[in-house]
């Protein structure tokens, strides 16, 4: 069982830095940072300096800038699971009397799940501009807690509207900025929050599709095959009645890459399920990420030492989190059917 053991180690560890990475987003040290820092350290001597100069401009480029490299391989790994799935489970689903309805959903996913994928990278995220700049100052009002009047993005050289942060990667200000997707390469922000939401929705669709059906699929192989009723000699020579363990190990044997297939699909549909219930809980409460991380401490940064005059007046803790919920139908209105800046006519 040391194949077992190795494959039960990584998913601990994965699920581990998955674990981290949640409880110690938004905060400027994390222990992956500490631990970074600390490995560059004692390392660095002894690697050669252009080996340190090509690392540090493919990690820049990777994450400090624009590419469509993600999404390069965003494509090559759902393709080779949909080549798995087309070629190894579909035909075994066949076999098994598994009706061609239930078997075409995952390719209709697919195409749902393309579309927004496709909306997400091309649609504008709402790209704060000069020509749409007073108008966009009037759609969101400042708390005063997170996002205060008068403060002039130095890159842009614009006043901030309410709810906008720039995006170092993009170059730009992005109203109701959520986040930078690598994914997609592309912001997150007012005009394509809907179709990030419902991409991330069906993508979670389609993996727990193709989990449920692979899942059959080897549960039907093993029934079949009746090795739960059969027996196998341990290495001490004794006769044992085939449990769990020795199923599990038996179906990695016979069926290698599916079995990895499903581990995948289902690593997929938890991490990403806990980020799409996450952002669907902030399009309840009408929060963006950003706002969520900022606003985790509840402090203004104008109180430090003392209040200044672009401080609000004390609020109770509901109204500085919620400040901009407009109860659940208008929030999730808001999400699909953004703001748009007020447009003065000319006389």
């Amino acid at each position: 069982m040391d194949f077992l053991t190795l494959f039960a180690i990584y998913v601990v560890v994965v699920l581990t830095c998955i674990a981290l990475i949640c409880k110690y987003s938004g905060q400027q040290q994390t222990p992956f940072g500490l631990l970074f820092d600390s490995l560059t350290k004692v390392i660095a001597p002894w690697t050669p300096l252009w080996l340190q100069s090509f690392t540090q401009r493919t990690l820049h480029r990777l994450f400090h800038q624009r590419n469509s490299m993600f999404i390069y391989l965003h494509i090559l790994l759902e393709g080779a699971v949909y080549t798995e799935f087309t070629y190894e489970v579909f035909g075994y689903c066949r076999d098994m009397d598994t009706t061609l309805t239930s078997l075409s959903v995952p390719y209709v996913l697919l195409v749902v799940k393309s579309c927004f994928f496709y909306l997400c990278i091309r649609r504008e995220p709402g790209t704060v501009t000069k020509k749409r700049h007073a108008g966009q100052l009037q759609v969101y009002p400042y708390d005063k807690r997170i996002f205060y009047p008068g403060v002039c993005c130095p890159t842009c050289q614009l006043v901030k509207p309410a709810r906008s942060k720039h995006c170092r990667v993009c170059n730009r200000c992005v109203q109701r900025f959520d986040h930078h997707c690598v994914w997609v390469n592309n912001c997150i922000g007012a005009q394509n929050t809907r179709y990030f939401l419902l991409y991330l929705l069906s993508v979670c669709a389609m993996a727990a599709d193709m989990a449920l059906l692979t899942g059959d699929m080897l549960l039907h192989a093993v029934v079949r095959s009746g090795i739960l009723q059969g027996h196998y000699v341990d290495d001490d020579g004794q006769q044992q009645q085939a449990g769990m363990l020795f199923v599990i190990q038996h179906l990695f044997l016979t069926f290698p890459r599916i079995v990895f297939m499903l581990g995948f699909l289902v690593f997929v549909f938890l991490l990403l399920a806990g980020y799409a219930l996450f952002h669907s809980y902030l399009a309840l409460v009408n929060q963006t990420s950003n706002e969520w991380y900022k606003g985790r401490g509840n402090i203004c940064q104008h109180c430090h030492p003392s209040p200044d005059h672009l401080c609000g007046p004390p609020a109770s803790d509901q109204s500085k989190r919620w400040f901009y919920s407009r109860g659940v139908l208008r929030n999730l209105g808001e999400i699909f059917f953004p703001l748009r800046p007020v447009q003065k006519k000319d006389n």
